[in-house]
């Protein structure tokens, strides 16, 4: 599972390097559509924390855990993107297995998605029209990622409208690769191996240090 960690290492922190500049979108819209109005305004709170906590992170780095497990993963559904990380395996799994994988995907991410921040470097964005219907309750936020060099890179933020009637992420693609995709190929293998149990203990392991 370290080669997927690492690779999503990479490409969250693609995302991390557009987050703070979702409100310098070179695309302006008349009326901004609610999912993407949702993105923006998280996306803006976190630039905002951290210029406040600077000094803060530079002598504790754990202390961006805290920040993006407040600010911006609130916006990320972690029962359905479990359910659908695991894939047939969440069927076989029992109630206390969900509860614990929930908790530990989610920690995950929370390790993942951080680690990339302190490796923050500068990007700009440009939103595409977003031409979804909001009626349907599923759609998806797309962009582009601008590079000093090479083409730019696609990525979409793939949403859908809760019970609760709130607009929440269930998967992220970037340059056509789905976090959920990839992660589910890398748990299979390990349940198939080791069992669901070996596999929710090794994220565990894993996540201590966010756990601290």
């Amino acid at each position: 599972m370290k080669d997927v960690e690492s690779l999503f290492k990479g490409q969250w922190l693609i995302l991390l390097t557009i987050l703070p500049v979702f409100l310098m979108a070179s695309v302006v819209f008349a009326e901004v559509p609610v999912p993407q109005a949702l993105i923006k305004d998280s996306s803006d709170r976190m630039q905002q924390a951290l210029k406040d906590h600077k000094q803060t992170i530079e002598k504790n780095p754990s202390f961006v855990y805290g920040l993006v497990d407040d600010i911006l993963l609130p916006n990320f559904d972690f029962s359905k993107m479990s359910k659908l990380a695991l894939g047939k395996n969440w069927r076989k799994a029992n109630t206390a297995q969900r509860k614990r994988f929930i908790g530990e995907f989610r920690l995950l991410l929370v390790r993942t998605y951080s680690t990339a921040m302190l490796e923050f470097t500068d990007g700009d964005i440009a939103f595409l029209p977003f031409r979804d219907d909001l009626a349907k309750k599923k759609v998806k936020v797309k962009m582009e990622i601008a590079r000093p060099s090479g083409a730019s890179i696609p990525m979409s933020l793939s949403m859908y409208l809760n019970k609760q009637k709130k607009w929440m992420v269930y998967d992220v693609k970037i340059d056509g690769i789905s976090l959920v995709t990839n992660y589910r190929s890398s748990f299979a293998k390990e349940i198939r191996n080791d069992g669901i149990d070996k596999l929710i203990d090794n994220l565990s392991t894993r996540n201590q240090k966010v756990k601290l």
